[in-house]
């Protein structure tokens, strides 16, 4: 290993898309503190919106305006997690943040949909030494994903591109498109369609 590995956290390491070993104290106080404002923010009542308003900002690296969560809501650190203006998640979203998430004004997310920053590494002999890898995902303003589908890694570019359920993206998805399939493959435009 070289001595400039060595020195760095593996906080760092995980930022920097590098392997890095997420039983790390350091990363497992991170995700505890997630985990107590999460448990908050999911047993609140729609009463209490202020403090929902409250533990987001706590959690949270940034939000715009109007952005609205519905409980119940996970992720793995929070402070990874950008949102733009108007954001939308629906019931049972996950985004694990292991590397930076950002979604853009107006994007839409339906119920039970999962982002992962998360990935391991294919080879199984490197995969089962443990170490954990991590990659941005970026979702372009007013793009959606519907219904329970997943996206790894992804980084749409289109404009009001949404999916439909089930779909699984990984990569970049042209502008206006309508991924639908399991893995994603493009439909065409769908400017005029509703999902």
């Amino acid at each position: 290993m070289r001595e400039q590995d060595m020195a760095r956290t593996e906080k760092e390491k995980m930022l920097a898309g590098e392997l890095y070993v997420a039983v790390d104290p350091e990363l497992v106080t991170a995700r505890a503190r997630a985990r107590k404002l999460l448990r908050a923010y999911n047993q609140s009542t729609e009463d209490e919106l202020k403090q929902r308003e409250e533990w987001l900002a706590q959690l949270l690296g940034s939000a715009g305006p109007g952005v609205w969560i519905e409980p119940p809501f996970f992720c793995d650190y929070g402070e990874h997690i950008r949102l733009g203006a108007r954001v939308y998640m629906n019931f049972q979203c996950v985004i694990l943040d292991c590397n930076p998430v950002t979604l853009g004004d107006d994007v839409f997310l339906g119920p039970g949909v999962h982002i992962y920053a998360a990935t391991h590494p294919l080879d199984p002999d490197e995969r089962i030494k443990g170490p954990e890898l991590g990659r941005p995902v970026t979702m372009a303003p007013r793009c959606g994903l519907a219904v329970g589908p997943s996206s790894a890694r992804a980084s749409p570019s289109g404009r009001a591109a949404p999916l439909v359920p089930g779909v699984w993206w990984c990569g970049t998805f042209p502008r206006m498109s309508s991924p639908r399939a399991t893995p994603a493959v493009s439909s065409g435009p769908c400017a005029e369609r509703l999902v």
